[in-house]
């Protein structure tokens, strides 16, 4: 775990891209603390089961999706913005927040608005 906690924010969102790339829900949970927190309109779940349903939701809202992401890094703290698209839906309004603490993401939120497209 040590160098876990040696990343940089940019290195773990680097690697947190890499595993949603995956779809692997477990390589993706690693990067979280086990007691993360990742917040959505819907609720609060918690830990890394809950960071893999809510990423879980995601990936089937947005399956093999071309994504445009808009980072900014403030210290411990990553603002993004992004959009996404695949054959059936579209995203064009996502917002989320991460916060980093010791290597891992400790917190997320997660906004978007799910369009369906005709395909």
């Amino acid at each position: 775990m040590v160098a876990a906690m040696t990343r940089t924010p940019e290195q773990i969102f680097h690697d947190h891209g890499r595993a949603l790339g995956s779809g692997d829900l477990d390589r993706i949970s690693a990067n979280y603390a086990e007691d993360a927190v990742f917040v959505t309109p819907s609720g609060v779940l918690r830990g890394r089961e809950g960071v893999k349903q809510g990423i879980g939701t995601l990936l089937g809202d947005l399956p093999n999706a071309a994504w445009d992401l808009k980072p900014q890094f403030a210290d411990d703290v990553l603002f993004l913005e992004w959009s996404a698209t695949t054959g059936h839906a579209r995203v064009e309004d996502g917002v989320d927040t991460f916060v980093f603490r010791d290597g891992l993401i400790q917190a997320q939120t997660v906004r978007y608005t799910l369009v369906a497209q005709n395909g």
